[in-house]
C-alpha cells in the first residue's frame, strides 16, 4: 500500500466524539517513549504528522488521522508514564480502555514494544488484558537498529518465551526502525490485507 494522503482529523479524550463515518481504525499504542510518533511519521512518510518528543507522555489524547480517505490511523496515549502521578495515569487509563473496549471501528491494535528492553510487566499485563477482552492486536518491536542482530534475536526470543507461558498462539509480530525505515511496508501491507478482506 502506498500512502498518498494523510490528514489530521480530530483529537479527543472521549471515544464517542471520534469520527462517525464507519471507516476502519488501526490504533497504535505503547509505553511512553517507545517511539510511537516516529513510527507513525515513518508509516505515513510525513515528518511532523505525529508530534515527536524526547519527553515521555506527550500524547494525552486520541488522535485520528485519515489515510488515503479510506481508513484511520489512531494515535493513542502512551501508558504507564510514572511522572504523571496517580490521578493522571488513571485518567489516561480510562481514555485508553474506553476507546479500546467501546470503539466498534477499531479493527486492529498495534502494540509497540522497545526491543532493547527485557519483557516488562506492564506490557505483559496489558497484552493479557487485550487477550481477555478479545481485542485483535499485533506486536511491533521498535528501534531494532539500536541492537546487533544477535542481541536483537536474544531479546526477541526471550519475549516469545515469556509470551508462550500464557499464550497458546502469539499474535503477528513486526520489526521496525523509524530511523532506517524498516518494517513500514510489512505493516502497511498487513493493514491493506485487512482492508481488502473487509470489503469482501
Amino acid at each position: 500500500m502506498i500512502i498518498k494522503d494523510a490528514q489530521f482529523v480530530i483529537s479527543n479524550t472521549d471515544w464517542q466524539k471520534c469520527p462517525q463515518d464507519g471507516k476502519p481504525e488501526y490504533a497504535f499504542i505503547g509505553r511512553s517513549n517507545v517511539g510511537k510518533s516516529s513510527l507513525i511519521n515513518m508509516l505515513t512518510n510525513r515528518k511532523g504528522l505525529a508530534m515527536t518528543s524526547s519527553k515521555p507522555g506527550k500524547t494525552q489524547l486520541i488522535n485520528h488521522f485519515v489515510i488515503n480517505n479510506e481508513w484511520y490511523l489512531v494515535d493513542l496515549p502512551g501508558y504507564g508514564y510514572a511522572q504523571r502521578g496517580k490521578e493522571g495515569r488513571e485518567r489516561i487509563r480510562t481514555i485508553i480502555e474506553d476507546y479500546i473496549l467501546e470503539r466498534m471501528e477499531l479493527t486492529c491494535l498495534f502494540l509497540l514494544l522497545d526491543c532493547r528492553h527485557e519483557p516488562q510487566k506492564i506490557d505483559l499485563e496489558f497484552m493479557e488484558w487485550l487477550g481477555e477482552s478479545e481485542v485483535p492486536f499485533v506486536i511491533v518491536f521498535t528501534k531494532i537498529d539500536k541492537l546487533s542482530k544477535s542481541k536483537l534475536k536474544e531479546n526477541i526470543d526471550r519475549y516469545v518465551e515469556k509470551l508462550h507461558e500464557t499464550w497458546e498462539e502469539i499474535p503477528p509480530v513486526f520489526y521496525t526502525s523509524s530511523e532506517h525505515k524498516l518494517g513500514n511496508e510489512e505493516i502497511l501491507d498487513y493493514i491493506d490485507g485487512i482492508n481488502k478482506s473487509l470489503k469482501g
